[in-house]
C-alpha cells in the first residue's frame, strides 16, 4: 500500500480525460433535510428540479431509505440528480432488500424473494417498516422499486471506485457476466442471490453488506438481538489486521471479548488489497470523520443516529486525505 506523503494531494485535473470531480455522499437513510443541507454546503444549488454544481457530480453510495422521516423525498432528490446527470448512485443493501421484499418468488407462489411470513417475515417487516409506512399500497412503491432496479452495484470510474460496502474483486468477477449493462441486477441474479448458500447470495452479501468469516473452533458470540453468531463481519480494508479480534466489526466490547486472538485464514484472505481510491458507506462510523487509509474512505457516519451526513470531495487525487471529507454540524 502506498504511504501518504507530499504527493498525497496531487491531482490529475490536468488530465483531459478526467472531466469531473466527484462528491461521494454517504448513506442518507431518509434524512432529506440533512442531504439538502450538505448539498448546499458543497456548493450545489437547485436547478431545473435537480441540484447542480458546475464541474462536479455527486456519487451516492446507496441506502436512501429506512429509518428517516423523509424517505420518498430523499429518493426523489437523488433520482432527479441522477436523471439530470448531476449525480451517479449505486445500490445499497436497503435498496436490494426493498426490491426483494416487493418481488414475488417465481418458484414459490404467494411468497416473495424476501420472506414476509412467520418470524423471519416479521423481522424483515420491522427492518423495512419506515419505508413501508410511506409507500405501501401506493403507486409510488412500484415506481421507486423500478428505479432501484436501475442502480448499478458498483462504479468503476477513472481513478476512483464507489461501492456500498466492500470492493471484492472475486465476487465482482463472479457477478459481472450475469448482470445487465451498467452493472445492474438481472432477474437471474436477483432470484439466485435470494437463495442462501448460492454463490450469488454470497457475492451480493459481500458487496452490499461486507464479508464475514466463520470463527474457528466452534466459537460463537451473541449479537445485539441476542442471536448466537458463529461468523463475524470484518474490516476488509484493514491490511494491518492479523487476527479475528483485530479484524472483527462488532457492536460492543462485550462482544469483542468473545472474538479470539487467533490468526486470520491466509487463503482465501478476507482482507482485500485495492489499487486505487475506493469509497464506500454502510458501516455506521462514529467520531470525527477521517479516511481509513490512503486508498479507503467510508462516508457513512451514522446520520440516522444523530451523526453527520458526510461526503468525500474527490478531485482526482491518487491518495485519499481526510482534508477532503466534508460535512455539516
Amino acid at each position: 500500500m502506498r504511504n501518504a506523503g507530499p504527493s498525497a494531494m496531487r491531482t490529475r485535473s490536468h488530465d483531459p480525460e478526467l472531466q469531473m470531480n466527484y462528491d461521494i455522499i454517504g448513506d442518507v437513510h431518509g434524512h432529506a433535510d440533512a442531504l439538502e443541507q450538505l448539498l448546499r454546503h458543497l456548493g450545489y444549488r437547485p436547478r431545473a428540479g435537480s441540484w447542480h454544481l458546475s464541474g462536479h457530480r455527486a456519487a451516492f453510495v446507496g441506502d436512501f431509505i429506512d429509518r428517516g422521516p423523509r424517505q420518498i423525498e430523499t429518493v426523489q432528490i437523488v433520482r432527479a440528480m441522477v436523471d439530470r446527470g448531476d449525480a451517479l448512485a449505486v445500490m445499497g443493501n436497503h435498496e436490494y432488500n426493498a426490491i426483494a421484499w416487493y418481488t414475488p418468488d417465481p418458484d414459490q407462489p404467494g411468497e416473495y424473494l424476501r420472506k414476509r411470513a412467520g418470524k423471519l417475515g416479521a423481522k424483515h417487516r420491522h427492518q423495512h417498516q419506515g419505508f413501508l409506512v410511506e409507500v405501501e399500497d401506493r403507486p409510488e412503491h412500484d415506481q421507486i422499486i423500478q428505479w432501484f432496479r436501475t442502480l448499478p452495484l458498483w462504479l468503476d470510474l477513472r481513478g476512483l471506485r464507489v461501492i456500498h460496502a466492500c470492493w471484492d474483486p472475486p465476487m465482482i468477477d463472479l457477478l459481472a457476466p450475469q448482470l445487465l449493462p451498467g452493472q445492474r441486477l438481472s432477474d437471474q441474479v436477483l432470484v439466485r442471490s435470494s437463495r442462501q448458500h448460492s454463490a450469488e447470495y454470497d457475492a451480493i452479501g459481500n458487496l452490499l453488506k461486507g464479508p464475514e468469516v466463520r470463527l474457528p473452533g466452534g466459537i460463537t458470540f451473541q449479537d445485539k438481538d441476542g442471536i448466537q453468531r458463529d461468523q463475524v463481519r470484518i474490516r476488509w480494508w484493514d491490511t494491518s489486521a492479523r487476527t479475528y479480534k483485530q479484524a472483527a466489526i462488532v457492536g460492543s466490547e462485550e462482544q469483542r471479548r468473545h472474538i479470539p486472538e487467533l490468526p486470520l485464514p491466509d487463503s482465501p484472505s478476507p482482507i482485500t488489497v485495492v489499487t486505487q481510491p475506493t469509497v464506500f458507506g454502510h458501516y455506521w462510523m462514529r467520531g470525527t470523520p477521517a479516511v481509513l487509509s490512503p486508498l479507503h474512505a467510508c462516508v457513512d457516519f451514522s446520520v440516522a443516529r444523530d451523526g453527520p451526513l458526510v461526503a468525500y470531495r474527490w478531485q482526482g487525487e491518487e491518495q485519499l486525505s481526510s482534508r477532503h471529507l466534508v460535512w455539516c454540524d
